[in-house]
């Protein structure tokens, strides 16, 4: 899977008067290795999403560069948004096959539908599922186009604290069948450190990274919530200027 280098000098927002605005990314520098887990904590509006977006290619404002460790196509890219975004008027297999151009891979639905437990809800229209469903809906159709880049924009807010840990156990369970380069955002520290290979903290805006942390509990111990939270208190010992951004 592909890897990432990103390099951006600025991004800016023009105000009304057609001159530049507010400065959101300043001097952000970050290299993800194929297939490692990232994920990305800073507070809110430091430009988490806009950052995301410019992965994506949705936003092409700016002065620098994001490229992939291959030359030769462009990557594939898996996007979870805060919001579903999932079509009222088609149904959960529906939602799905949209992301494909010719005839939909059937074997490759059902498998993600049956590892995502929602095989028996496949015909059914998004306002009859609870938000987790929903959630879970946006992640397999962004697994099924196969990405060489998932980006998962804050997947699990808005969910109770039961719904949020059944929806990331799915999230990591399907990651650790069909690995991909992901970067993830969260404001939840526990949760990024029970997913993530490594911790990215950026700062407000204009957002820079301030500090890069291997995440080093081994995987089969992530369901540990006391090997997290130690790992967390270590965290915050050592890195004290994390504090300021929780």
């Amino acid at each position: 899977m592909s890897g990432l280098e990103i390099n951006i000098v600025n991004k800016s927002y023009h105000a009304g008067d057609g001159h530049l605005g507010q400065q959101t990314i300043a001097d952000f520098r970050l290299s993800v290795p194929g297939n490692q887990f990232v994920c990305l904590v800073g507070p809110s509006g430091c430009g988490k999403t806009t950052l995301l977006n410019m992965i994506a290619g949705l936003d092409k404002a700016f002065d620098g560069s994001i490229v992939t460790d291959d030359s030769h196509r462009p990557p594939k890219i898996g996007y979870v948004f805060q919001n579903p975004r999932l079509l009222p008027w088609r149904t959960v297999r529906q939602n799905i096959e949209l992301v494909f151009d010719g005839q939909p891979p059937t074997a490759l639905i059902d498998s993600l539908l049956t590892e995502m437990q929602l095989l028996d809800a496949q015909h059914q229209y998004p306002q009859r599922l609870s938000l987790g469903m929903q959630r879970r809906v946006a992640i397999i159709r962004a697994f099924a186009v196969n990405p060489d880049i998932l980006l998962l924009d804050e997947p699990f807010v808005s969910l109770d604290a039961a719904n949020a840990r059944q929806v990331r156990a799915s999230l990591y369970a399907l990651w650790q069948h069909r690995p991909h380069t992901v970067l993830f955002v969260s404001h939840d520290l526990r949760e990024a450190i029970a997913l993530a290979d490594r911790l990215i903290f950026l700062s407000a805006s204009p957002m820079r990274l301030l500090e890069d942390v291997d995440v080093d509990i081994p995987r089969q111990q992530r369901h540990d919530e006391a090997a997290i939270e130690a790992f967390r208190e270590r965290l915050l010992r050592e890195h004290p200027l994390i504090n300021r951004l929780l």
